[in-house]
């Protein structure tokens, strides 16, 4: 996924460039162009951009208004615009241009999950909760699911200035109140929709996992069995479809933020990012999320696909809540039977049946599409186009490595066994019978088909069990530390993303594979995409019972109050989970916040580097001043409601994190700190009593952690307890990568 104006005076801008499907004789490309806050005074900010466009463009065949392709200007300034190589290099060097970038692809990031983490059906709401506009920014929504059924619903809240680009395939109604789509490349593929409406999916099954209505007898091929409902069924949503067949651009992201800030949505979520860690304000995403925190909207983000190795988060601006997925407590398991009747348990959702029949085995890496210039080395794989279709079709293919099924699917195959299965993994629904086992059953596989002519099995429809050991981090769900923060933990907590069924588009491929024409309306999918919408649930419900509540007051609330998960399952403990697992019913009762204002952020963002001027150009605030300082103090001491300290390794440390709390809980209450931590190192609280007499008192503590580490990290935390509350801080603290 990706991200950025001319300020009268002071201007910040930040460019980006992604390759376009569709480039002129010059080659032209996108990029963003960042200019921070919108003009404080009356200015026309598109008449700004064009001129600077009209100031670098050399060409006297190119008009400047023609390469513009988004103007930033409802909720900040910036603009999208197609430019050479040179012209980008002119514009990154204009007054007030911040930063350039290319404007990149990003990639996308239920019955049983909220009952799961103890949110069921009958819990206590707010009468505001109908008032609560979620922004969806994915690949957009069917509206005719059940899913979305506006009946009992009101108009919309008068506060929603946003819009519905109606078609004739499309309108809104009282529950989705607001649909745009974004494609600034102008191509769209075939089996795009020009419009909000979702043929991908994903969009749909975010959207109805956050704000979903109450759906009986939901299934995907009868696996998944019961209500599909969503953390907020009465609110309302607003769809910004910003996702198509061939990724997210940038360009579109910003002008989505741009939009949905000024529409008057309540909470973003956004199940989508990069392909890798980029500097906050060189990404779409934290910029707009960033934006969107000032003007009081909280952002909340998946953390990525990309684990289980560490510091592969994709989003992680302390002004937004990166989630990671968790399992709950459902799993499905697929029998895999030899001609020797020997029979094999692997994982994956397979809904086929192929009533016992046995057929032929054959070893992909001894099926190489030699046609095509495939050898055995790559058909082992089975990566699409390597199979040869007359060895292949009709049997059942092994592959050394997980796939997901394309390859053998389209060259005809009846079924597909793939090695190399660990803890963790997670495997959803292929186009065709599938299994995934682990590499000594797989072998076990390939020393039968050694030792028999003619090597038959059969894949049997997969049984859904009980997890017993859920929750735990999967091996898919990105890992900390903060790539760029390594003193700000990341993610913030976990929520249900494995085998996840929500709301589907009936025209979407379950498997995501064309060509799989099983037709559904609910499906099970896993990811942090999957994760996400939970948290941002979770958000809006704390919001109808504290509409003025801070996006960093509902952000730690949600930290602070999530359940503990174990570091015996995931050894990368915090980096894997953050604070733990989401915990609705107590989240919008924390007892104490750590809000953060916005010269928090901006002390924040000083430490990181950016220098004054900067800065003014982002805030849109000419008196602020960065302060003089080491940076490292003045990182740690963010009032965020988690404490991480990378430290050289064997090397003794000393650091005191400060920080602020406002009592939400009891008007008279005393808290007491409670401090678990390992042996060897030593943590302190000063003071360690903290006595409230009001409603949104604030009282201010240091916390000091001594010692030296002899492995890779230790955790600990702090707790404040007043005997009605209990308010959890993660610590963490690691040797620096």
């Amino acid at each position: 996924m990706a991200i950025p104006w001319l300020l009268f005076g002071l201007a910040y801008a930040l460019l980006i460039t992604a390759p376009q499907s569709s480039t002129s004789e010059d080659n032209r490309e996108a990029y963003i162009v960042y200019m921070g806050d919108i003009p404080k005074e009356e200015v026309s900010t598109s008449s700004v951009h064009i001129n600077m466009l009209q100031n670098v463009i050399g060409s006297n065949n190119i008009k400047p208004a023609g390469t513009l392709l988004h103007s930033y200007k409802r909720s900040f300034n910036g603009f999208a615009a197609k430019l050479t190589k040179e012209e980008a290099e002119k514009m990154a060097g204009m007054e007030g241009v911040v930063s350039m970038f290319p404007s990149q692809k990003m990639n996308l990031h239920t019955t049983k999950s909220w009952d799961f983490i103890g949110f069921p059906q009958n819990v206590k709401r707010s009468t505001m909760e109908s008032n609560i506009i979620i922004g969806v920014f994915d690949t957009g929504i069917w509206p005719e699911s059940k899913s979305f059924d506006d009946k009992g619903f009101g108009p919309p809240p008068t506060k929603w200035k946003g819009t519905c680009q109606v078609s004739a395939n499309f309108t809104c109604s009282n529950k989705i109140i607001g649909a745009k789509y974004y494609k600034s490349d102008g191509f769209f593929d075939k089996g795009d929709l020009k419009s909000p409406r979702d043929s991908e999916g994903h969009g749909t099954h975010t959207a109805s996992t956050a704000g979903g209505g109450l759906v009986n007898m939901a299934s995907q091929l009868g696996f998944g069995l019961g209500t599909a409902r969503g953390g907020v069924p009465s609110a309302r949503i607003a769809v910004y479809k910003v996702c198509w067949y061939d990724g997210c651009d940038d360009a579109d992201i910003l002008a989505a933020f741009d939009d949905a800030i000024s529409d008057g949505v309540d909470i973003i979520t956004v199940s989508l990012g990069g392909d890798s860690a980029v500097d906050y304000f060189k990404d779409s995403i934290a910029i707009g999320s960033f934006h969107a925190a000032i003007k009081g909207i909280l952002t909340s983000t998946s953390a990525g696909n990309e684990g289980p190795q560490l510091s592969t988060l994709l989003n992680f601006a302390p002004w937004s809540l990166s989630v990671a997925a968790a399992t709950i407590n459902r799993k499905f398991l697929t029998k895999v039977r030899l001609g020797n009747n020997k029979i094999y348990e692997g994982i994956s959702i397979n809904s086929f049946d192929l009533k016992n029949e046995t057929f032929p085995l054959i070893y992909g890496g001894d099926a190489p599409n030699t046609t095509e210039g495939y050898s055995s080395s790559q058909s082992r794989y089975c990566f699409s186009n390597s199979l040869n279709k007359n060895l292949v079709k009709g049997k059942i293919v092994i592959c050394d490595d997980f796939t997901n099924g394309s390859g053998p699917f389209l060259v005809g195959a009846t079924g597909l066994v793939m090695k190399g299965r660990v803890v963790g993994d997670v495997v959803d629904s292929l186009p065709l019978p599938a299994s995934f086992l682990s590499v000594d059953e797989g072998s076990k596989i390939n020393t039968y088909m050694n030792s028999k002519r003619n090597a038959t099995a059969s894949i049997f429809r997969s049984n859904e069990v009980t997890d017993k050991l859920a929750p735990y981090i999967p091996s898919f769900s990105s890992r900390g530390p903060n790539p760029i923060s390594r003193n700000i933990l990341k993610p913030d907590l976990a929520a249900p993303g494995v085998y996840i069924l929500a709301a589907w588009s009936p025209i979407a491929p379950i498997s995501g594979v064309e060509g799989d024409d099983r037709i559904v309306n609910y499906n099970i999918f896993s990811g942090t995409s999957m994760a996400c919408p939970h948290a941002s649930a979770t958000a809006a419900y704390i919001k109808s019972f504290h509409p003025t509540w801070s996006p960093a007051a509902i952000k730690s609330s949600l930290i602070t109050t999530a359940n503990p998960m174990r570091s015996n399952l995931n050894p990368e403990s915090e980096f894997a989970y953050g604070s733990g697992l989401l915990n609705p019913i107590k989240a919008p009762f924390p007892g104490l916040i750590y809000d953060i204002e916005e010269l928090d952020y901006v002390r924040f963002l000083c430490g990181e580097g950016y220098n004054t001027k900067l800065v003014q150009i982002i805030t849109g605030n000419i008196s602020i001043e960065c302060p003089k300082g080491n940076n490292e103090t003045i990182i740690i001491d963010l009032n965020h409601p988690s404490f991480a300290l990378s430290t050289p390794a064997s090397e003794s440390f000393s650091r005191v994190f400060h920080r602020t709390v406002t009592n939400v809980g009891s008007p008279t209450s005393t808290y007491k700190a409670n401090l678990i931590g390992p042996l060897g190192i030593n943590i302190t609280v000063e003071p360690s009593v903290l006595s409230f007499t009001s409603l949104g008192q604030k009282l201010s503590f240091a916390l000091k952690i001594e010692g030296k580490l002899d492995g890779f990290l230790e955790s600990a935390s702090l707790l404040w307890d007043d005997g009605t509350f209990q308010v959890k801080s993660p610590i963490i603290i690691y040797v620096a990568l």
